[in-house]
């Protein structure tokens, strides 16, 4: 599986309704918290890299792959406009959000479909985790950024 291909995988998007995985309607918080990952997503899908790169705060991670930490502003910025290309499909899970005070975790199961430059179709599935933390304008942005965190579950 081409390495960059997978990091398309950290779009986590919103395709059901503000209900976490116990089918209890979110808090205010927690709807915030989704409409930042909904935003990014619709984003992305957009390939509007600036409208991706707001969902995040400036000092962000992102997990491109499993334990490679991608820090750097150019390097995530790169790394995103290079996935415009595969455009790739995403179906999730359910969504769980947990918020404490001004930080929050989104956590999901993701499917993706795309196609490598060759043409090639590919797919892959997933856990996203993302940690978020409210900003001064009460907005909410992603400071850490892993959607390959079920990768620990078969690295025994």
């Amino acid at each position: 599986m081409n390495r960059f291909f997978q990091a398309a995988a950290i779009f986590v998007a919103v395709t059901t309704p503000a209900l976490s995985n116990e089918g209890v309607p979110m808090t205010k918080d927690q709807t915030a918290v989704m409409a930042t990952i909904t935003n990014m997503t619709e984003a992305f899908h957009a390939k509007n890299i600036e409208g991706v790169m707001s969902a995040y705060e400036a000092q962000a991670t992102i997990m491109f792959e499993p334990g490679v930490p991608a820090s750097e502003a150019a390097q995530i910025h790169g790394g995103f406009e290079m996935f415009f290309g595969f455009d790739p499909k995403f179906t999730y899970g359910e969504h769980e959000v947990i918020v404490n005070g001004d930080t929050a975790l989104h956590i999901t199961p993701w499917d993706m479909t795309g196609t490598d430059p060759a043409g090639n179709a590919m797919s892959q599935s997933g856990l996203s985790v993302a940690v978020l933390r409210r900003q001064d304008d009460g907005g909410w942005k992603m400071v850490i950024d892993n959607p390959f965190g079920a990768h620990v579950m078969s690295a025994k």
